[in-house]
Protein backbone atom coordinates (compact mmCIF):
# COMPACT_ATOMS: atom_id res chain seq x y z
CA UNK A 1 0.00 0.00 0.00
CA UNK A 2 1.41 3.35 -1.17
CA UNK A 3 0.87 5.76 2.21
CA UNK A 4 2.20 8.87 -0.24
CA UNK A 5 -0.49 8.11 -2.63
CA UNK A 6 -3.31 7.74 -0.02
CA UNK A 7 -1.82 10.72 1.69
CA UNK A 8 -1.80 13.06 -1.57
CA UNK A 9 -5.52 11.61 -2.29
CA UNK A 10 -6.36 12.37 0.96
CA UNK A 11 -5.76 15.92 0.43
CA UNK A 12 -7.02 16.07 -2.67
CA UNK A 13 -10.50 15.30 -1.34
CA UNK A 14 -10.14 18.48 1.60
CA UNK A 15 -10.28 20.70 -0.83
CA UNK A 16 -12.70 23.71 -0.47
CA UNK A 17 -14.77 22.79 -3.76
CA UNK A 18 -14.80 18.94 -3.08
CA UNK A 19 -15.89 19.37 0.17
CA UNK A 20 -18.55 21.29 -0.92
CA UNK A 21 -20.17 19.28 -3.36
CA UNK A 22 -19.62 16.63 -0.73
CA UNK A 23 -21.87 18.25 1.28
CA UNK A 24 -24.30 18.97 -1.13
CA UNK A 25 -24.33 15.71 -2.14
CA UNK A 26 -25.33 14.59 1.53
CA UNK A 27 -27.72 17.44 2.16
CA UNK A 28 -29.77 16.57 -1.32
CA UNK A 29 -29.97 13.09 -0.53
CA UNK A 30 -31.51 13.02 2.77
CA UNK A 31 -34.43 14.99 1.48
CA UNK A 32 -35.04 12.60 -1.56
CA UNK A 33 -34.00 9.87 0.45
CA UNK A 34 -36.24 10.76 2.94
CA UNK A 35 -39.24 11.17 0.46
CA UNK A 36 -41.23 7.75 0.05
CA UNK A 37 -40.33 5.99 -3.64
CA UNK A 38 -37.89 8.94 -4.49
CA UNK A 39 -34.88 6.66 -4.56
CA UNK A 40 -30.90 6.79 -4.32
CA UNK A 41 -30.92 5.46 -8.34
CA UNK A 42 -33.31 8.35 -9.22
CA UNK A 43 -31.51 10.77 -7.42
CA UNK A 44 -27.80 9.42 -9.04
CA UNK A 45 -29.11 9.33 -12.68
CA UNK A 46 -31.04 12.80 -12.41
CA UNK A 47 -27.60 14.36 -10.94
CA UNK A 48 -25.03 12.16 -13.38
CA UNK A 49 -25.73 14.32 -16.57
CA UNK A 50 -25.25 17.80 -14.17
CA UNK A 51 -21.71 16.44 -12.77
CA UNK A 52 -20.28 16.14 -16.53
CA UNK A 53 -19.53 19.87 -15.78
CA UNK A 54 -17.75 19.46 -12.70
CA UNK A 55 -14.02 18.18 -12.18
CA UNK A 56 -14.06 14.54 -11.29
CA UNK A 57 -13.50 14.51 -8.17
CA UNK A 58 -16.10 17.00 -7.38
CA UNK A 59 -18.51 14.79 -9.22
CA UNK A 60 -17.85 11.94 -7.76
CA UNK A 61 -17.69 13.87 -4.55
CA UNK A 62 -21.22 14.39 -5.02
CA UNK A 63 -22.25 11.41 -6.54
CA UNK A 64 -21.09 9.41 -3.23
CA UNK A 65 -22.60 11.42 -0.98
CA UNK A 66 -26.06 11.61 -2.26
CA UNK A 67 -25.94 7.43 -2.99
CA UNK A 68 -24.74 7.33 0.98
CA UNK A 69 -27.05 9.78 2.66
CA UNK A 70 -30.17 8.89 0.32
CA UNK A 71 -29.80 5.09 1.79
CA UNK A 72 -29.55 6.15 5.08
CA UNK A 73 -32.60 8.86 4.97
CA UNK A 74 -34.68 5.87 4.05
CA UNK A 75 -35.50 5.47 7.38
CA UNK A 76 -36.47 8.49 8.39
CA UNK A 77 -39.53 7.91 6.73
CA UNK A 78 -39.78 3.78 8.12
CA UNK A 79 -39.45 5.59 11.62
CA UNK A 80 -42.12 8.82 10.96
CA UNK A 81 -44.57 7.17 8.76
CA UNK A 82 -44.11 3.37 8.60
CA UNK A 83 -43.11 3.65 4.72
CA UNK A 84 -39.72 2.98 3.68
CA UNK A 85 -38.00 6.56 1.86
CA UNK A 86 -36.04 3.77 -0.27
CA UNK A 87 -36.44 -0.33 -0.56
CA UNK A 88 -32.89 -0.58 1.64
CA UNK A 89 -35.25 0.84 4.46
CA UNK A 90 -38.12 -2.20 4.34
CA UNK A 91 -37.27 -3.96 7.47
CA UNK A 92 -36.44 -0.26 9.28
CA UNK A 93 -40.24 -0.80 9.09
CA UNK A 94 -40.52 -3.57 11.14
CA UNK A 95 -39.28 -1.80 14.77
CA UNK A 96 -38.53 1.73 13.65
CA UNK A 97 -42.19 2.63 13.26
CA UNK A 98 -42.73 0.54 16.67
CA UNK A 99 -40.18 2.63 18.82
CA UNK A 100 -41.83 5.65 17.32
CA UNK A 101 -45.08 4.96 18.62
CA UNK A 102 -43.49 4.01 21.84
CA UNK A 103 -42.39 6.82 21.94
CA UNK A 104 -38.92 6.54 21.36
CA UNK A 105 -38.69 8.08 18.06
CA UNK A 106 -35.60 10.81 18.93
CA UNK A 107 -33.83 6.92 19.60
CA UNK A 108 -34.78 5.22 16.46
CA UNK A 109 -33.98 8.35 14.64
CA UNK A 110 -30.34 8.63 16.61
CA UNK A 111 -30.28 4.95 15.67
CA UNK A 112 -30.63 5.44 12.68
CA UNK A 113 -28.19 8.00 11.67
CA UNK A 114 -25.04 6.26 13.73
CA UNK A 115 -25.86 2.23 12.89
CA UNK A 116 -26.19 3.69 8.93
CA UNK A 117 -23.07 5.24 9.07
CA UNK A 118 -21.25 2.57 11.15
CA UNK A 119 -22.40 -0.38 8.70
CA UNK A 120 -20.94 1.85 5.76
CA UNK A 121 -17.86 2.57 7.22
CA UNK A 122 -17.25 -1.08 8.31
CA UNK A 123 -18.24 -2.26 4.59
CA UNK A 124 -15.62 0.78 3.43
CA UNK A 125 -13.04 -0.59 5.34
CA UNK A 126 -13.62 -4.12 3.61
CA UNK A 127 -13.38 -2.33 0.07
CA UNK A 128 -10.47 -0.54 1.41
CA UNK A 129 -8.83 -3.48 2.46
CA UNK A 130 -10.33 -7.41 1.30
CA UNK A 131 -11.68 -5.55 -2.50
CA UNK A 132 -10.20 -8.32 -4.84
CA UNK A 133 -10.81 -11.52 -2.50
CA UNK A 134 -14.71 -10.68 -2.21
CA UNK A 135 -15.16 -10.00 -5.45
CA UNK A 136 -13.11 -12.87 -7.21
CA UNK A 137 -15.36 -14.84 -4.78
CA UNK A 138 -18.63 -13.39 -6.01
CA UNK A 139 -17.90 -13.12 -9.97
CA UNK A 140 -17.66 -17.10 -9.62
CA UNK A 141 -21.34 -17.36 -8.55
CA UNK A 142 -23.62 -18.74 -11.48
CA UNK A 143 -27.38 -20.07 -11.01
CA UNK A 144 -27.08 -22.41 -8.04
CA UNK A 145 -25.33 -19.85 -5.99
CA UNK A 146 -28.12 -17.27 -6.86
CA UNK A 147 -31.27 -19.80 -6.77
CA UNK A 148 -29.55 -20.62 -2.75
CA UNK A 149 -29.24 -16.96 -2.28
CA UNK A 150 -32.66 -16.74 -2.98
CA UNK A 151 -33.81 -18.87 -0.91
CA UNK A 152 -32.38 -18.15 1.68
CA UNK A 153 -34.04 -14.46 1.89
CA UNK A 154 -37.76 -16.69 1.24
CA UNK A 155 -36.87 -18.09 4.39
CA UNK A 156 -37.27 -15.03 6.44
CA UNK A 157 -40.68 -15.13 5.46
CA UNK A 158 -40.84 -17.44 8.83
CA UNK A 159 -39.38 -13.77 10.98
CA UNK A 160 -41.22 -11.32 9.24
CA UNK A 161 -45.01 -13.08 9.82
CA UNK A 162 -45.38 -10.97 12.86
CA UNK A 163 -45.47 -14.69 15.20
CA UNK A 164 -48.05 -16.20 12.90
CA UNK A 165 -46.18 -18.20 10.43
CA UNK A 166 -49.18 -19.48 8.73
CA UNK A 167 -50.61 -16.67 7.58
CA UNK A 168 -47.21 -14.92 6.86
CA UNK A 169 -46.42 -17.83 4.46
CA UNK A 170 -49.55 -17.34 2.62
CA UNK A 171 -48.36 -13.72 1.95
CA UNK A 172 -45.53 -14.62 1.28
CA UNK A 173 -46.65 -17.52 -1.89
CA UNK A 174 -49.35 -14.74 -2.82
CA UNK A 175 -45.68 -12.64 -3.51
CA UNK A 176 -44.38 -15.09 -5.04
CA UNK A 177 -47.15 -15.86 -7.63
CA UNK A 178 -47.50 -11.96 -8.13
CA UNK A 179 -43.48 -12.18 -9.23
CA UNK A 180 -44.61 -14.49 -12.10
CA UNK A 181 -46.19 -11.80 -14.35
CA UNK A 182 -44.82 -10.80 -16.67
CA UNK A 183 -42.56 -12.19 -19.68
CA UNK A 184 -40.99 -15.90 -19.05
CA UNK A 185 -37.48 -15.41 -18.12
CA UNK A 186 -36.30 -18.58 -20.06
CA UNK A 187 -39.06 -19.05 -23.04
CA UNK A 188 -38.84 -14.89 -23.06
CA UNK A 189 -43.31 -15.54 -23.90
CA UNK A 190 -45.68 -13.14 -22.01
CA UNK A 191 -47.38 -14.63 -18.96
CA UNK A 192 -50.35 -13.39 -16.69
CA UNK A 193 -50.41 -9.91 -18.50
CA UNK A 194 -54.69 -9.97 -19.26
CA UNK A 195 -53.08 -8.65 -23.17
CA UNK A 196 -51.56 -5.66 -20.88
CA UNK A 197 -47.87 -3.98 -22.24
CA UNK A 198 -47.48 -2.16 -18.92
CA UNK A 199 -47.90 -5.63 -16.94
CA UNK A 200 -45.15 -7.03 -19.84
CA UNK A 201 -42.24 -5.93 -17.75
CA UNK A 202 -43.69 -7.74 -14.28
CA UNK A 203 -45.19 -6.14 -11.71
CA UNK A 204 -43.46 -3.27 -10.14
CA UNK A 205 -41.58 -3.93 -6.79
CA UNK A 206 -41.10 -0.25 -5.79
CA UNK A 207 -45.06 0.78 -6.39
CA UNK A 208 -46.48 -2.03 -4.53
CA UNK A 209 -44.23 -1.33 -1.62
CA UNK A 210 -44.83 2.67 -1.29
CA UNK A 211 -48.98 1.08 -1.98
CA UNK A 212 -48.60 -1.36 0.79
CA UNK A 213 -46.47 0.51 3.32
CA UNK A 214 -47.55 3.99 2.57
CA UNK A 215 -51.60 4.15 1.96
CA UNK A 216 -51.93 0.92 3.54
CA UNK A 217 -50.70 2.69 6.66
CA UNK A 218 -52.63 5.91 5.58
CA UNK A 219 -55.63 4.12 5.51
CA UNK A 220 -55.69 1.61 8.40
CA UNK A 221 -55.20 5.33 10.23
CA UNK A 222 -58.08 6.86 8.95
CA UNK A 223 -60.03 3.77 10.27
CA UNK A 224 -58.64 3.76 13.65
CA UNK A 225 -59.41 7.70 13.95
CA UNK A 226 -62.95 7.32 12.69
CA UNK A 227 -63.22 4.16 15.04
CA UNK A 228 -62.38 5.78 18.48
CA UNK A 229 -63.06 8.96 19.79
CA UNK A 230 -62.55 11.76 17.67
CA UNK A 231 -59.90 9.98 16.98
CA UNK A 232 -58.86 10.00 20.86
CA UNK A 233 -56.37 6.21 19.95
CA UNK A 234 -54.47 8.05 17.18
CA UNK A 235 -54.08 11.65 19.59
CA UNK A 236 -52.53 9.60 22.40
CA UNK A 237 -49.79 7.93 19.64
CA UNK A 238 -49.59 11.48 18.58
CA UNK A 239 -48.77 12.93 22.03
CA UNK A 240 -46.17 10.08 23.28
CA UNK A 241 -44.52 10.20 19.72
CA UNK A 242 -44.29 14.09 20.18
CA UNK A 243 -42.16 13.21 23.53
CA UNK A 244 -39.30 11.97 20.91
CA UNK A 245 -36.99 11.41 24.34
CA UNK A 246 -32.77 11.09 24.04
CA UNK A 247 -31.21 10.52 20.38
CA UNK A 248 -28.00 8.85 21.57
CA UNK A 249 -28.10 5.31 22.60
CA UNK A 250 -26.97 4.54 26.11
CA UNK A 251 -23.21 2.73 27.11
CA UNK A 252 -25.47 -0.30 28.14
CA UNK A 253 -27.38 -0.39 24.43
CA UNK A 254 -24.25 0.35 22.61
CA UNK A 255 -22.77 -2.52 24.31
CA UNK A 256 -25.86 -4.73 23.53
CA UNK A 257 -25.64 -4.21 20.03
CA UNK A 258 -22.07 -4.46 19.31
CA UNK A 259 -22.81 -8.03 18.48
CA UNK A 260 -25.10 -8.43 15.83
CA UNK A 261 -24.14 -5.24 14.41
CA UNK A 262 -20.57 -6.34 13.49
CA UNK A 263 -22.11 -9.67 11.98
CA UNK A 264 -24.58 -7.94 9.92
CA UNK A 265 -21.48 -5.27 9.08
CA UNK A 266 -20.01 -8.22 7.52
CA UNK A 267 -22.76 -10.30 6.28
CA UNK A 268 -24.12 -7.09 4.34
CA UNK A 269 -20.74 -6.30 2.73
CA UNK A 270 -20.97 -9.56 1.12
CA UNK A 271 -24.43 -9.58 0.11
CA UNK A 272 -23.71 -6.28 -1.52
CA UNK A 273 -20.54 -7.80 -3.15
CA UNK A 274 -22.72 -10.04 -4.90
CA UNK A 275 -24.90 -8.76 -8.38
CA UNK A 276 -28.35 -7.82 -8.14
CA UNK A 277 -28.26 -8.60 -4.30
CA UNK A 278 -29.49 -5.29 -2.71
CA UNK A 279 -29.90 -3.67 0.78
CA UNK A 280 -33.38 -4.65 0.56
CA UNK A 281 -32.34 -8.27 0.43
CA UNK A 282 -29.70 -7.20 2.53
CA UNK A 283 -31.32 -5.98 5.23
CA UNK A 284 -34.38 -8.39 5.72
CA UNK A 285 -31.74 -11.17 5.53
CA UNK A 286 -29.79 -9.98 8.17
CA UNK A 287 -32.77 -8.90 10.51
CA UNK A 288 -34.14 -12.23 10.18
CA UNK A 289 -30.74 -13.71 10.87
CA UNK A 290 -30.12 -11.41 13.78
CA UNK A 291 -33.95 -12.25 15.74
CA UNK A 292 -33.01 -16.09 15.40
CA UNK A 293 -29.48 -15.37 17.24
CA UNK A 294 -30.74 -12.86 20.11
CA UNK A 295 -31.42 -13.53 23.51
CA UNK A 296 -35.11 -11.77 23.24
CA UNK A 297 -36.07 -12.62 19.85
CA UNK A 298 -39.51 -12.10 20.71
CA UNK A 299 -38.91 -8.23 20.88
CA UNK A 300 -38.06 -8.12 16.90
CA UNK A 301 -41.02 -6.90 15.03
CA UNK A 302 -42.55 -5.13 18.39
CA UNK A 303 -40.35 -1.91 18.74
CA UNK A 304 -36.73 -3.70 19.52
CA UNK A 305 -33.85 -1.18 19.50
CA UNK A 306 -31.81 -4.22 18.60
CA UNK A 307 -33.39 -5.57 15.96
CA UNK A 308 -33.56 -1.81 14.26
CA UNK A 309 -30.03 -1.50 14.74
CA UNK A 310 -29.47 -4.10 12.88
CA UNK A 311 -31.57 -3.15 9.97
CA UNK A 312 -29.92 0.00 9.61
CA UNK A 313 -26.46 -1.00 9.77
CA UNK A 314 -27.89 -3.53 6.85
CA UNK A 315 -29.22 -0.73 4.86
CA UNK A 316 -25.75 1.05 4.47
CA UNK A 317 -23.59 -2.23 4.95
CA UNK A 318 -24.18 -3.21 1.25
CA UNK A 319 -22.88 -0.14 -0.22
CA UNK A 320 -19.21 -1.41 0.05
CA UNK A 321 -19.53 -4.73 -1.57
CA UNK A 322 -21.22 -3.38 -4.13
CA UNK A 323 -18.33 -0.63 -4.74
CA UNK A 324 -15.86 -3.31 -4.61
CA UNK A 325 -17.41 -5.52 -7.54
CA UNK A 326 -18.27 -2.09 -9.38
CA UNK A 327 -14.60 -1.05 -8.61
CA UNK A 328 -12.35 -4.02 -9.39
CA UNK A 329 -14.30 -6.10 -12.04
CA UNK A 330 -16.46 -3.57 -13.90
CA UNK A 331 -19.56 -5.13 -12.69
CA UNK A 332 -22.82 -3.28 -11.00
CA UNK A 333 -23.49 -4.62 -7.33
CA UNK A 334 -26.95 -2.95 -7.66
CA UNK A 335 -28.60 -0.05 -9.57
CA UNK A 336 -26.70 2.58 -8.55
CA UNK A 337 -23.58 0.92 -9.38
CA UNK A 338 -24.77 0.48 -12.74
CA UNK A 339 -25.29 4.48 -13.17
CA UNK A 340 -21.94 5.35 -11.54
CA UNK A 341 -19.76 2.99 -13.98
CA UNK A 342 -21.63 5.29 -16.52
CA UNK A 343 -20.57 8.41 -14.77
CA UNK A 344 -16.61 7.02 -14.41
CA UNK A 345 -16.92 5.70 -18.50
CA UNK A 346 -18.11 9.53 -18.88
CA UNK A 347 -14.97 11.26 -17.27
CA UNK A 348 -12.78 8.32 -19.25
CA UNK A 349 -12.08 5.63 -16.94
CA UNK A 350 -12.88 1.80 -17.19
CA UNK A 351 -13.99 0.42 -14.11
CA UNK A 352 -11.73 -3.13 -13.94
CA UNK A 353 -8.93 -4.55 -12.46
CA UNK A 354 -6.82 -1.90 -14.66
CA UNK A 355 -8.26 0.88 -12.83
CA UNK A 356 -6.69 -0.06 -9.77
CA UNK A 357 -3.21 0.87 -11.56
CA UNK A 358 -4.01 3.24 -14.22
CA UNK A 359 -6.16 5.57 -12.44
CA UNK A 360 -5.27 4.42 -8.79
CA UNK A 361 -5.31 7.97 -7.25
CA UNK A 362 -9.23 8.32 -7.66
CA UNK A 363 -9.58 4.87 -6.86
CA UNK A 364 -8.63 5.83 -3.53
CA UNK A 365 -10.52 9.05 -3.60
CA UNK A 366 -13.66 7.34 -4.12
CA UNK A 367 -13.47 5.14 -0.84
CA UNK A 368 -11.97 8.31 1.00
CA UNK A 369 -15.14 10.45 0.06
CA UNK A 370 -17.27 7.42 1.42
CA UNK A 371 -15.51 7.66 4.96
CA UNK A 372 -15.71 11.60 4.64
CA UNK A 373 -19.71 11.44 3.76
CA UNK A 374 -20.61 9.06 6.71
CA UNK A 375 -18.76 12.24 8.83
CA UNK A 376 -21.37 14.43 7.46
CA UNK A 377 -24.37 12.06 7.65
CA UNK A 378 -23.51 11.71 11.50
CA UNK A 379 -23.39 15.50 11.78
CA UNK A 380 -25.85 16.14 9.43
CA UNK A 381 -28.63 13.77 10.89
CA UNK A 382 -27.68 14.03 14.61
CA UNK A 383 -28.63 17.71 14.37
CA UNK A 384 -31.99 17.22 12.00
CA UNK A 385 -33.24 14.00 13.67
CA UNK A 386 -35.65 15.96 16.02
CA UNK A 387 -36.54 18.27 13.33
CA UNK A 388 -37.69 15.64 11.38
CA UNK A 389 -40.35 14.49 13.71
CA UNK A 390 -42.04 18.05 13.07
CA UNK A 391 -44.19 16.60 10.67
CA UNK A 392 -46.51 15.03 13.70
CA UNK A 393 -46.87 18.29 14.83
CA UNK A 394 -49.32 18.74 11.87
CA UNK A 395 -53.31 17.37 12.16
CA UNK A 396 -53.44 13.83 11.24
CA UNK A 397 -55.49 14.84 7.89
CA UNK A 398 -52.36 17.04 7.26
CA UNK A 399 -50.22 14.38 7.65
CA UNK A 400 -51.98 11.80 5.37
CA UNK A 401 -52.58 14.52 2.74
CA UNK A 402 -49.09 14.67 2.57
CA UNK A 403 -48.26 11.00 2.86
CA UNK A 404 -50.45 10.13 0.05
CA UNK A 405 -49.31 13.09 -2.46
CA UNK A 406 -45.74 11.94 -1.82
CA UNK A 407 -46.65 8.39 -2.48
CA UNK A 408 -48.20 8.85 -5.46
CA UNK A 409 -45.27 11.30 -6.84
CA UNK A 410 -43.53 8.58 -5.93
CA UNK A 411 -44.60 6.29 -7.43
CA UNK A 412 -45.80 7.84 -11.07
CA UNK A 413 -41.46 9.28 -10.85
CA UNK A 414 -40.27 5.80 -11.02
CA UNK A 415 -41.23 5.09 -14.67
CA UNK A 416 -43.51 8.46 -15.92
CA UNK A 417 -46.20 5.59 -16.29
CA UNK A 418 -49.88 5.96 -14.82
CA UNK A 419 -49.73 2.21 -14.21
CA UNK A 420 -47.39 2.22 -11.40
CA UNK A 421 -49.64 4.54 -9.95
CA UNK A 422 -52.88 2.32 -10.27
CA UNK A 423 -50.61 -0.82 -8.35
CA UNK A 424 -49.45 1.63 -6.08
CA UNK A 425 -53.15 2.05 -5.11
CA UNK A 426 -54.24 -1.32 -5.42
CA UNK A 427 -51.58 -2.88 -3.00
CA UNK A 428 -52.36 -0.06 -0.50
CA UNK A 429 -55.86 -1.51 -0.69
CA UNK A 430 -54.60 -4.58 -0.04
CA UNK A 431 -51.90 -3.91 2.34
CA UNK A 432 -54.94 -2.36 4.63
CA UNK A 433 -56.53 -5.44 4.51
CA UNK A 434 -53.62 -7.44 5.37
CA UNK A 435 -53.37 -5.30 8.63
CA UNK A 436 -57.46 -5.41 9.33
CA UNK A 437 -56.59 -9.75 8.96
CA UNK A 438 -53.61 -9.68 10.93
CA UNK A 439 -51.62 -10.38 7.86
CA UNK A 440 -48.02 -8.89 8.05
CA UNK A 441 -46.92 -7.34 4.54
CA UNK A 442 -43.11 -8.35 4.68
CA UNK A 443 -43.41 -11.75 3.63
CA UNK A 444 -45.40 -10.52 0.42
CA UNK A 445 -43.21 -8.03 -0.05
CA UNK A 446 -40.36 -10.81 0.11
CA UNK A 447 -41.75 -12.97 -2.04
CA UNK A 448 -42.79 -10.11 -4.71
CA UNK A 449 -38.75 -9.37 -4.26
CA UNK A 450 -36.82 -12.74 -4.22
CA UNK A 451 -39.41 -14.15 -6.70
CA UNK A 452 -37.78 -13.61 -10.26
CA UNK A 453 -34.30 -14.48 -8.64
CA UNK A 454 -35.72 -17.68 -7.33
CA UNK A 455 -37.83 -19.12 -10.44
CA UNK A 456 -35.24 -17.80 -13.38
CA UNK A 457 -31.93 -19.07 -11.69
CA UNK A 458 -33.78 -22.66 -10.74
CA UNK A 459 -34.98 -22.75 -14.13
CA UNK A 460 -31.69 -22.34 -15.48
CA UNK A 461 -29.57 -24.35 -13.05
CA UNK A 462 -31.85 -27.01 -14.19
CA UNK A 463 -31.55 -26.83 -18.21
CA UNK A 464 -27.62 -27.09 -16.97
CA UNK A 465 -27.98 -29.89 -15.60
CA UNK A 466 -30.73 -31.83 -18.19
CA UNK A 467 -33.30 -32.25 -14.80
CA UNK A 468 -31.33 -32.84 -12.44
CA UNK A 469 -31.37 -32.16 -8.45
CA UNK A 470 -28.10 -32.84 -7.60
CA UNK A 471 -26.60 -29.78 -9.46
CA UNK A 472 -27.49 -28.09 -6.26
CA UNK A 473 -25.26 -29.86 -4.59
CA UNK A 474 -21.90 -29.94 -6.40
CA UNK A 475 -20.94 -26.48 -6.29
CA UNK A 476 -18.92 -25.92 -2.97
CA UNK A 477 -20.33 -22.10 -2.69
CA UNK A 478 -24.09 -24.02 -3.42
CA UNK A 479 -23.29 -26.63 -0.59
CA UNK A 480 -22.23 -23.90 2.03
CA UNK A 481 -25.87 -21.39 1.42
CA UNK A 482 -27.66 -24.95 1.69
CA UNK A 483 -26.07 -26.16 5.26
CA UNK A 484 -26.54 -22.35 6.24
CA UNK A 485 -30.30 -22.38 5.32
CA UNK A 486 -30.69 -25.48 7.31
CA UNK A 487 -29.10 -24.58 10.49
CA UNK A 488 -31.00 -21.14 10.11
CA UNK A 489 -34.24 -23.36 9.96
CA UNK A 490 -33.15 -25.32 12.70
CA UNK A 491 -30.92 -22.77 15.21
CA UNK A 492 -34.23 -22.22 17.30
CA UNK A 493 -34.20 -26.08 18.01
CA UNK A 494 -30.52 -26.43 18.57
CA UNK A 495 -30.85 -23.80 20.77
CA UNK A 496 -33.32 -24.98 22.87
CA UNK A 497 -31.89 -28.03 23.09
CA UNK A 498 -28.62 -26.68 24.41
CA UNK A 499 -30.73 -24.45 26.93
CA UNK A 500 -32.37 -27.89 27.99
CA UNK A 501 -29.29 -29.66 28.64
CA UNK A 502 -27.67 -26.75 30.57
CA UNK A 503 -30.86 -26.74 32.94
Amino acid sequence: MDLSLWLDSFLAILTPEVLMFNIAGVFFGILIGALPGLSATMAIAILTPITFWFEPSCGFAMLIGVWNSAIFAGGISAVLINTPGTPASIASTFDGYQMYKQGRGGLALGINVLYSAFGGIVSTIFLIFLAFPIASFTVSFGPTEYFMLAFFGLIMMISVSDNNVVKGMAVGFAGLTLSTVGIDPILAIKRFTMDSTDLAAGVGFLPVMIGMFGIGEVLNQIYEYKKSRAGESLQLIKDASNKLGRIIPTWKEFRQFIKPTSITAAESTVIGAIPAAGGDIASIICWGQAKRMSAKPDEYGKGSAEGFAVSCTANNGVLGGALTTMLTLGIPGDAVTAILIGSLMMYGMQPGPKMFTEDAGFVIQIMQLMLLSYVFIVIMGLLSAKLSAKILNAKPQTVWTAVTILCVVGSYALNNSFSDVIIMSVAGIVGFIFKRGGFAPGPFILGLLLGGMLESNLRRALVMSQGSLSIFFERPVTLVLFILIVLTLFFPLIKKQFKKKKV
